[in-house]
């Protein structure tokens, strides 16, 4: 089989679209925009209608081809940008043919070995055509495998008529990887009425619910004295800080600690001097109500030690950043149903897990619109030992063409 998702999917990680946290324009970067205009280009290649956001989102529709009338209108997203963590420039994506087992060792860094002991599940990819990066740097299946994906399963849309489908949608978003994914996203422009991410990890993965997710900054306020004379005077903001984060649990509520469904505390960002020091936290819980008692925790513990700092002070902020898609997803379980009868039509098995983290389907389905998570292919995400499979991304495609069937048929 010619697999032109596999096309797609090589032609897309060679164009950087690294977002960054710390830029205030939207996109987050300019490059991200690059990968925007090659969609765009192939859309217009389909003929298939789209729009283009100042934000660089696309907003795409193909029309029904059914004789039915009131089919739901379903939609497929995915993300343009890669993680900050891991640079993407000049990415060098390799193809593994015909894997057969053994480790894989990546030949710009001799270091980068994707293993069978830490990668198990790479004994079921057994003749699978493997695709990593070079060893320098991430590969970006995290999300352009959802990107090939989408866009193959429209291609095939448009060249096979006798697939009867009422009108899909396509969403592709900027800086996901910042949590800006939906920040700017028109509803009506997307014009459906539910649909799935493809944003997770192995063959048959199936998400809909996620962490819950607040940001923190705590601020303190120290002493400043002349160091040569600062005896009983000075009360120094960065120690202060480490002492906080000294008396943070550590063997619980810590990224480094737990799993499942265990909520954590993680300082992601600490900047400090003598007077003034700060700490930025990200808070997550499946269980919404729990972020105020992880927050307490921060308070109390900045209290504790103040105790010892009579002079200094401090300030603690809390922001929304996204909330568990559950609450609203399970109020639609059709869609669910949905999902996993399409799998198992694609010849896939579907595996229900939670999300460590946030989608854009969790924001979406915050805003009304329900939107779990499809897997796309994903493995070691974020890191340079990430790596995906020709086979599993052609499964995904399949899968979003079997929705399809699905939603035109029973409506």
């Amino acid at each position: 089989m010619n697999h032109t998702v596999k096309d797609r999917f090589l032609r897309y990680v060679q164009i950087d679209t690294q977002a960054n946290p710390y830029s205030d324009t939207a996109p987050s970067t300019a490059k991200q925009l690059d990968l925007t205009k090659v969609l765009s280009e192939e859309l217009t290649a389909m003929n298939i209608d789209h729009e283009i956001s100042e934000q660089g989102y696309i907003y795409a529709s193909l029309p029904s081809n059914s004789d039915k009338a009131d089919i739901p209108k379903v939609f497929f997203c995915s993300h343009i940008d890669t993680a900050f963590d891991c640079s993407g420039t000049d990415v060098k994506p390799i193809v593994h043919e015909n894997y057969q087992g053994g480790d894989i060792h990546l030949p710009d860094d001799g270091e980068q070995i994707i293993s069978v002991e830490k990668f198990p599940e790479l004994k079921d990819k057994i003749g699978d055509d493997i695709i990593t990066a070079s060893g320098l740097t991430l590969l970006g299946a995290d999300d352009k495998s959802g990107l090939a994906c989408i866009m193959d399963a429209l291609y095939l849309l448009t060249q096979n008529p006798e697939i009867k489908h009422g009108d899909v949608k396509a969403l592709f978003t900027t800086d996901e990887e910042i949590g800006r994914g939906v920040k700017f996203v028109e509803l009506e422009k997307i014009g459906a009425d539910f649909g799935y991410t493809l944003d997770s990890g192995d063959v048959g993965h199936f998400e809909y619910e996620n962490f819950s997710a607040n940001g923190a900054l705590l601020k303190i306020k120290g002493v400043s004295a002349h160091p040569g004379y600062a005896k009983g005077k000075m009360e120094h903001a960065s120690r202060i800080a480490a002492d906080i984060l000294s008396r943070l649990p550590k063997d619980t509520l810590s990224p480094e600690s737990t799993e499942g469904k265990e909520g954590f505390i993680h300082p992601n960002k600490i900047e400090g001097m003598l007077e003034e020091a700060s700490i930025e936290f990200i808070i997550r819980s499946f269980e919404t109500e729990k972020l105020d008692e992880y927050q307490n925790i921060i308070i109390d513990t900045t209290k504790e030690v103040l105790k010892n700092y009579p002079g200094s002070s401090y300030t603690f902020e809390t922001h929304l950043q996204y909330r568990n898609m559950k609450d609203v997803v399970d109020q639609y379980p059709h869609i669910i149903d949905i999902a996993k009868r399409g799998m198992v039509n694609a010849g896939v098995t579907p595996h229900i897990g939670s999300i460590r983290g946030g989608t854009d389907g969790s924001v979406l389905s915050h805003m009304g619109l329900p939107c779990p998570n499809l897997f796309s292919g994903q493995h070691s995400i974020h890191s340079k030992l990430e790596w995906t499979t020709v086979q599993d991304m052609q499964k995904a495609v399949n899968t979003v063409l079997e929705i399809i069937k699905i939603v035109e048929q029973e409506s």
